[in-house]
């Protein structure tokens, strides 16, 4: 009797733990509101920092300013190419975007055209603009990214419109302006539902 009754007490308790695991998943994969304790020129300067960390990697490339990319769309034909991932994209993009793919397809199609890639801060696009110019087609590099084209005030998209929902990658990259609303990749390389996981990598 003893040993049944144990037995119910750690199926009970196996049981708590589950539930617990998976309603802090489920929390993980959900939108969060990015951290308040910074003000917005605070965020900033952090985007500021990765990206000229990570420019280092980059010598050759040349880049761009947010506020200086907005300016130019306004008249010229500029065309942003977004080089993240599927489920980064899905959550909002720069307007008028495309994705890397559908560039790499049809590279004619946007010749005369300032061509700007992004990423979350900076580091894939740097690595898709450095590709670009070995091929010899000349691609800026948007400095910190979607990050700090929020920050400095640009406008982003999804298939319904302007929204205010951004994806961050990861919680170390987390400095989307207040009012904003942060999606992120689940911790630790698993995947739930639908929602894909990879392992960290730069920015």
């Amino acid at each position: 009797m003893r040993i049944h009754k144990k037995g119910v007490i750690m199926k009970k308790r196996y049981q708590i733990l589950n539930c617990s695991l998976f309603v802090a998943l489920i929390a993980c994969a959900s939108p969060a509101y990015c951290d308040d304790s910074l003000s917005n020129a605070q965020k900033l300067e952090k985007v500021h920092e990765m990206y000229t960390d990570y420019k280092n990697d980059f010598p050759d490339v040349k880049d761009i300013s947010p506020l200086e990319a907005m300016e130019r769309n306004k008249g010229e034909q500029v065309i942003f190419v977004d080089t993240r991932n599927w489920y980064e994209r899905r959550v909002s993009m720069l307007p008028g975007a495309v994705t890397e793919r559908k560039f790499l397809k049809n590279i004619s199609k946007y010749r005369g055209r300032t061509i700007i890639a992004y990423c979350t801060i900076g580091y894939r696009s740097a690595e898709f603009a450095e590709d670009m110019g070995e091929k010899g087609i000349s691609v800026y590099n948007l400095k910190g990214g979607i990050l700090e084209w929020v920050l400095e005030g640009g406008k982003v998209y999804n298939k319904k419109g302007e929204t205010r929902r951004i994806h961050v990658y990861e919680k170390e990259w987390d400095y989307a302006p207040d009012g904003y609303i942060s999606k992120m990749k689940l911790p630790g390389g698993r995947r739930i539902g639908k929602v894909p996981v990879f392992r960290h990598f730069k920015k």
